[in-house]
This record gives C-alpha cells, structure tokens and sequence, in this order.
C-alpha cells in the first residue's frame, strides 16, 4: 500500500501545481482529516506576497483516497497530512499522526476523533489526544463539587500533604516568577512566563506549563500539565485510575483558579498554599512538575536561568551583568524594583525596559520613588519667584512676608493676614516636593484641596517610576 499512497500524494501536488496562480514560488498545503470532520488550508507565496486558495474538489477527493490507503498501512491513518512543493517540482511531505496537539485552527471536537477511532481503532493515542476524547471532566472542580469533596475529606480525616521539598515559600516564588517574566518581556521572547495581577502563567517550549493563582488571606494554588506525563498514559491507555490531586484541598481550591489543562483532562499536578507552607494530594514531586514550571526553585537557579535566556538571545555576560541580574532578584524578593533596577541589566536603548518593568508593577513588586521633602526655605523661595515672574500685583501680598506649612508631599506657602483681618479668596501657593506649585485661595478649604493636591503628586510619582 505504501507505493499507491505515495502515487496519490504526488497527484495532489501537481494538481496543486496546475492550479497555482500566475508567478508562484511556492504552496503550502495542510490538510486536517477524519471520517466526520475535515478542514484544509492551501497557501500560495512568492517572496513575501501570500495568498489562500480553496483546493479544487478533485483535490480534496484524492486526499480522501490517500487517507483511506494510509488507513491500510501499519501505522493507520494519519490526521494531519502537509505538503509542499516549489515551482522546480520539489515536494515535501509530511504525516501527522498527534505526536504533538494539534494547532487549535486544526483541533476538532472530541466527538470527530472518537466517530474516526470507532472507524479505524488503534491500540494507543497520544497521551494529549487520549485525554481529550476520554477525559470526561473528572479533573473539573466548580465550586459545588469542591465543596463536597472537601467536606467528605474532612469527615474521613484525609489531608493533604505539607511539603517543604518541592517549591520554595510563596513570597520567593512570586518574586522569582515575576523576575524570570520581566526579563523574557524584555527579551521579547515568545515563550516564558508573564504575570497579571494575582496571576503568574507559564507555558515552555515543550507545550508544558502551569499558572500560579494568588488569593486574598496568603492563600495560592499552582497548578499545570507535563506533556505526555506517564501517569495520564496510563490512565488513559491502560485504564489506571486518575491520580486524587486534590486529596485534602480546601473548598477554595476551584476551576477558577486552576490551570486550564484540568478542563482538558491534562492537569498532572496541584498545590495549594495556606498556613505558609506548600499542601498537595497525589501530585508528584518535583522532577515530575520541573518541565511545567519556570525556574523558580531557588535564588540561585532564578540568576541562572536569566543569565542563560539572556545568553541565547545574544547578549554579552559580564561581571556586571551578572551583579545587575544578582541586585535584580533581590530586589524583586524585597519588593523594591525600580526603572534602574531593570534599566542596569537591560540598555533601554536596546530592549523595551518599560514593558519588563510593568511586570513587576503587575505582581506588586516595584516601588515608587518619593522625592525628599522639600526644605521650608526653599518652598518660599520657590513660590517667590512663580509669583514674582507672572507680574502679578503684590502690593496687598507682600512676598517678603510669605511662610509656608508643612502638609502630605509638600508646602502650603501664603502671606498671612493681620490680625483683625479678613480676607476672602486670598491667594495661596502648594507646592510639591517634585516642585511642582499650583495656584489656589482661601476660598477653597485647605483640607478640600490638600486631598487632590496629594494624589496628583502621586500619580506624577507613578508616571516617572
């Protein structure tokens, strides 16, 4: 059957080629295939010029052909076919048949792979593939059912495990993760971890990977998926009974803050965070979770993780980057990042260290740096000469008598009256420990204005970072 098949093949890319439109480089045909469901793309492209076209109905007849033959030969049909052929007559071909998940454009529902499997059996899936047509939702937790687990755990006394070996405390695993996110923001690398608020995500190379959720009350999960882990082969091969990850876990511990591979039945690990330590039902240990996770095992690690993503990236490692990326961990672990934290291991020249840095404003971890208060002398004279150089008329508000009170960020600075005296709407000066003075009077009660005056300065303070 292999020469028949490989004769079909070689019909549809010159058919492909005779309905290529004028000036062709080259065409990139996939062809996604089961006996209910079938979606196709067929690309056409010279140089940078690139255009889809709909296969010709005998093309799509004689990918079925091919199919069916495939289905004959000892690995089965495939579910994916990919050919490409260049306008001197070279063709590639390639047979998918779920080594790796399939792109999501390209994914049918489950019910399409089990109506093709009900067709052509197979002794095994792949490991992703087995989980998506059987899992059946048994690692979905909605709040009832967590509930209800959690009672029952409780009545049978089942706890789950504390553990001290597997991840670091929460507070150096936030850091660290937010840390390794900034620096493959800064790299503009397409994998890696990122952070949003109360959340860190993770998805490696290796289409392994993993969120950590953070909850109100010191309280985290982290959750994710190692791809083709043995232990969903054997349940979903062998028909091994699903590992209990959730033995002991709080009624928190919810669908809404686990990793989205429990709803397609490949989460292979849980941990939840309470009382300051790390709990887990049946989920493995760390080597059975490294793949799904960034490296945020230890301060060390974190350092040279950063140092090796910034080694593939081509940057140059001296001992001054390495002192910078050193300072930069610890400043993450003690929530005190700042712009030149980030600027001295990146040149923002070169890399996009705004970005980076709203990682760690995401997470929490950067601080705001407050000008130092400025002095009671240098307030007045400030003020002086704003009023001075606007020509305005003092002669009822002689600038030599102004004096200034202290207040939240910064001066109020006026001439005060004599007393007996009344004045209404007389003009009075804040100024800012940035220096910035804004103009107001009495007629606007201190205590009013003083609260704005505070969160504008604040918001000036967040803009300079």
């Amino acid at each position: 059957m292999v020469e028949p098949a490989r004769e079909v093949t070689h019909r549809i890319a010159r058919e492909l080629a005779t309905a290529a439109p004028e000036g062709w480089e080259r065409v990139d045909a996939t062809f996604a295939w089961t006996v209910t469901d079938k979606t196709w793309n067929v690309v056409y492209s010279a140089g940078e010029q690139a255009v889809r076209v709909e296969p010709t109905q005998s093309v799509l007849l004689m990918v079925q052909e091919q199919r069916e033959l495939a289905a004959r030969m000892s690995e089965g049909p495939w579910w994916r076919m990919r050919i490409s052929l260049n306008n001197t007559g070279q063709v590639q071909t390639d047979y998918d048949y779920g080594d790796e998940p399939f792109p999501d454009d390209q994914l049918f529902p489950a019910e399409a792979y089990l109506a093709d499997l009900r067709e052509y059996p197979r002794e095994r899936l792949p490991i992703w593939l087995a989980a998506y047509v059987s899992h059946g939702g048994r690692l979905l937790r909605p709040p009832r059912v967590a509930a209800e687990q959690a009672r029952t755990d409780r009545a049978n006394e089942v706890r789950g495990h504390a553990t001290t070996e597997v991840f670091p405390p929460l507070p150096l695993m936030w850091s660290h993760w937010t840390t390794l996110a900034a620096v493959f923001v800064a790299l503009d690398a397409p994998n890696g971890p990122r952070m949003l608020p109360a959340l860190g995500w993770f998805e490696g190379p290796n289409r392994s990977g993993s969120t950590l959720y953070v909850l109100p009350g010191d309280r985290a999960v982290i959750s994710g998926g190692v791809l083709n882990a043995p232990e969903l082969d054997a349940v979903y091969n062998d028909g091994a009974l699903l590992p209990r990850l959730y033995a002991g876990a709080p009624d928190w511990v919810t669908d809404a803050v686990l990793n989205p591979r429990a709803a397609t039945g490949q989460l292979t690990f849980c941990y939840w965070w309470e009382d300051g330590q790390w709990f887990r039902g049946e989920s493995p240990d760390g080597s059975g979770v490294a793949a799904a996770v960034p490296g945020i095992w230890t301060t060390g690690s974190t350092v040279d993780e950063i140092l090796q993503a910034m080694t593939a990236a081509g940057k140059s490692i001296t001992d001054a980057t390495k002192s910078a990326v050193a300072t930069l961990v610890s400043a993450a672990q003690a929530g005190v990042v700042t712009y030149e934290t980030v600027a001295a291991v990146f040149d923002p020249a070169e890399h996009d260290v705004d970005s980076a840095l709203n990682q760690f404003t995401l997470a929490g971890l950067r601080t705001f740096v407050i000008e130092p208060p400025l002095s009671r002398i240098d307030a007045i004279e400030q003020v002086r000469r704003f009023i001075s150089t606007r020509g305005t008329d003092t002669s009822e508000y002689p600038l030599d008598q102004l004096t200034a009170e202290r207040i939240d960020n910064g001066w109020m600075v006026f001439v005060p009256t004599r007393p007996g005296e009344i004045m209404i709407g007389r003009a009075i000066y804040y100024i800012a420990d940035d220096g910035v003075i804004e103009p107001s009077s009495s007629s606007v009660p201190p205590n009013v204005y003083i609260a704005g005056f505070i969160q504008r300065f604040h918001e000036r303070a967040r803009e300079r970072g």
